[in-house]
């Protein structure tokens, strides 16, 4: 297997210097490259040889009966025996490789990394453990460790409500590449790229648990005092009173690794919306106004305000966030929808001032996915602009003789993400775009067994990030899903 390395930013740098020699038994022509990066990051070993698929029961880092049996069972409907292989690879990836259980206080705490970057994500660790709620009822030590993921994440965001990403040992210094960021960087903290779709994460994974579970037990003092300061947060960040204390810059010679204007991001005009300094590509926005991430905000805001309501019985916590909701869902469709030749779509990134940036990335929150994050407030919207997102009138959409999806500027042109992949066949109702997408997803990972970040639109061979958890999971709960419901469709 061949990883590129095509993409000079900090975060890709590692990943792709990394990612094949975590992979024991598999060549790699990536090389770590000065001239592309001020840092040198050391490659993360992955703790188990990828080459023989799913790590042994002796070198998983957790062990869940339910996901063992629900494993077992899904696996009798995958007719195709690559695609069963690949489901028993990718769907426990996130509890086998990443996961670190523990205590804080006495009660469940959990950090989640990435997979070959030794950091948690508050993005991440809640889409990673997102595909096990629905098995946590019947399994207390799962339970326990969701809900310790929820305690984690509200610790992390009290410590500091703008950063993306937290080390495992929250008294370990930040990540490498960020020690010269110039921007308040507080202890605990990996990465300090304001997202803000990061906050929207953990209400997602919070009301999640809480609806598969009926456990309330993480919502404690601690959540709702987090869960306040994301509401502030947000409402800081529609900038109605000037652009707020989050400034970021980075010396990079790539121009998505830091922040214009001073570190404060392209001027926006205060229409109701929140403006973010980043992409959940953690690629800097053109413009602040991230319209995926803002209906993302929509829907979260809405989950929280239940919860304060039925759990918390916070009133001016639940009315607080349903206002703040119905504001910006009002802004987005004044300003946020975009008129082209086939009709309107979404835009991607606005100003307020009238300018847009039409356009998808394959992270999630994307357009593509709005469905998948309950994120829709139009469905006839939504299908055109899907249409325009997987087609070449997206920048990003690339189609090549290995298959085609949306890439980004995170990695750069040509490199189809399989997330977008998989997002395209979950939102999706056609038998055949979902197969299609199987199909791709399968022959991206052919002779590897597990999903990539990226890889070449015409040679799967070539990509980056062996071990992307995420990715990994995401696929499994795709085949997971598509086994209960049109097992059909994973036949040879």
């Amino acid at each position: 297997m061949k990883q590129l390395n095509p993409v000079p930013s900090r975060r890709a740098f590692l990943r792709i210097a990394g990612a094949a020699a975590a992979t024991a038994g598999i060549p790699s022509t990536a090389k770590a490259q000065a001239t592309q990066s001020t840092v040198e990051v050391p490659p993360v070993q992955a703790p188990w040889d990828m080459s023989k698929g799913r790590p042994s029961p002796a070198e998983r880092r957790f062990t869940s009966s339910a996901v063992e049996e629900f494993l077992a069972e899904r696996s009798k409907r995958i007719a195709d025996p690559e695609l069963a292989t690949l489901f028993n690879n990718c769907y426990p990836n996130t509890l086998d490789t990443t996961v670190e259980p523990g205590t804080f206080e006495g009660k469940p705490d959990t950090a989640v990394l990435t997979g070959d970057i030794q950091a948690m994500w508050l993005r991440d660790s809640s889409a990673q453990i997102w595909p096990y709620l629905p098995l946590a009822k019947k399994d207390r030590k799962l339970r326990d460790l969701l809900e310790g993921v929820i305690r984690r994440q509200a610790r992390c965001i009290l410590i500091d409500p703008y950063a993306n990403a937290f080390m495992a040992d929250l008294n370990a210094p930040a990540l490498s590449w960020s020690m010269k960021d110039k921007t308040e960087l507080k202890q605990g903290v990996g990465e300090r790229k304001w997202e803000v779709d990061s906050l929207c994460y953990p209400i997602r994974l919070a009301h999640g648990y809480w609806k598969m579970t009926g456990d309330t037990g993480p919502f404690d003092s601690r959540w709702l005092q987090a869960m306040k300061l994301i509401v502030a947060t947000f409402r800081t960040q529609q900038r109605k009173n000037g652009e707020g204390p989050y400034s970021f810059r980075r010396i990079s010679d790539t121009t998505t690794e830091t922040l214009p204007a001073g570190g404060f991001g392209n001027p926006v005009k205060p229409v109701g919306l929140i403006a973010s300094g980043f992409r959940p590509s953690d690629d800097a926005c053109i413009f602040p106004f991230l319209v995926p991430s803002n209906l993302f905000a929509v829907a979260s805001l809405r989950q929280l305000s239940t919860m304060a309501h039925e759990i918390a019985h916070d009133e001016a916590l639940a009315n607080d966030a349903a206002a703040l909701a119905t504001e910006v869902e009002q802004a987005l469709k004044q300003h946020a929808i975009a008129t082209t030749p086939q009709g309107t779509i979404w835009a991607y990134e606005i100003d307020g001032f009238g300018s847009q940036v039409l356009m998808d990335d394959a992270n999630v929150p994307s357009l593509l996915g709005l469905p998948y994050l309950e994120s829709s407030l139009d469905a006839a919207l939504y299908q055109r602009t899907r249409a325009f997102c997987w087609s070449e009138r997206n920048p990003w959409f690339f189609r090549g003789t290995a298959g085609e999806g949306i890439g980004g500027p995170h990695i750069g042109k040509n490199m189809i993400w399989p997330m977008s992949q998989i997002i395209y066949a979950f939102t999706s109702t056609s038998d055949d775009e979902i197969r299609r997408s199987i199909i791709m997803l399968k022959g991206s990972a052919k002779g590897f067994g597990f999903m990539h970040e990226s890889y070449f639109k015409d040679d799967p061979s070539k990509f980056t990030r062996a071990w992307f958890a995420w990715a990994n999971t995401l696929f499994g709960e795709l085949l997971g899903e598509v086994a209960a419901s049109r097992p059909g469709l994973l036949k040879p």
